[in-house]
């Protein structure tokens, strides 16, 4: 019993630790990866830790352009800095070097966005955004004819958004 007490606050403080070290505004889905990656806890008990610390006011959620994010309250700023030390060792290595290997493409994911929808029959409305900390840096929507053209869209500008906005630029302010 003691231990599992140990274990959950373990886990809870393990889920704080990542918030802290990512310092950015995050989707369940991307800490669920993060975790579910590293088989620290599965899949179910980790939501219902989210909830508990949500409930508990250590997370809390933000929203960002219309989309549900989570990030550490100054509580919980102030707890993971009381309480750091109960995180093995082994397990923050862990998180440290996941989250050296993977913060760009999570960055990438937080400020480069592209969808679509369908506006009638055959045309389809593509929305590619990308933005710098919470300053929008480029919105475009533009209209095509093809599911397929849709998805190339999305694809190319999540693949290299930084080469296509500078091209973008370049043509619009050239002479």
């Amino acid at each position: 019993m003691f231990e599992d007490a140990l274990e959950l606050a373990e886990n809870k403080l393990l889920l704080l630790y990542i918030f802290y070290k990512i310092k950015l505004p995050i989707s369940n889905i991307q800490i669920t990866q993060i975790i579910l990656e590293n088989n620290f806890i599965n899949y179910f008990t980790l939501q219902q830790y989210i909830a508990e610390l949500i409930a508990s006011n250590l997370i809390k959620h933000t929203e960002q352009k219309g989309k549900h994010r989570l990030v550490i309250s100054q509580k919980g700023d102030n707890v993971l800095s009381l309480f750091k030390e109960r995180i093995s060792e082994k397990k923050i290595g862990l998180i440290d070097n996941y989250l050296k290997a993977h913060i760009e493409n999570i960055k990438k994911e937080l400020t480069v966005s592209a969808d679509y929808t369908i506006e009638n029959n055959n045309n389809y409305l593509v929305n590619l955004i990308a933005s710098e900390d919470s300053f929008t840096l480029i919105d475009i929507k533009l209209s095509v004819t093809s599911n397929k053209q849709a998805q190339n869209l999305c694809t190319k500008w999540r693949k290299e958004p930084s080469k296509l906005y500078a091209k973008i630029i370049n043509l619009l302010i050239d002479d």
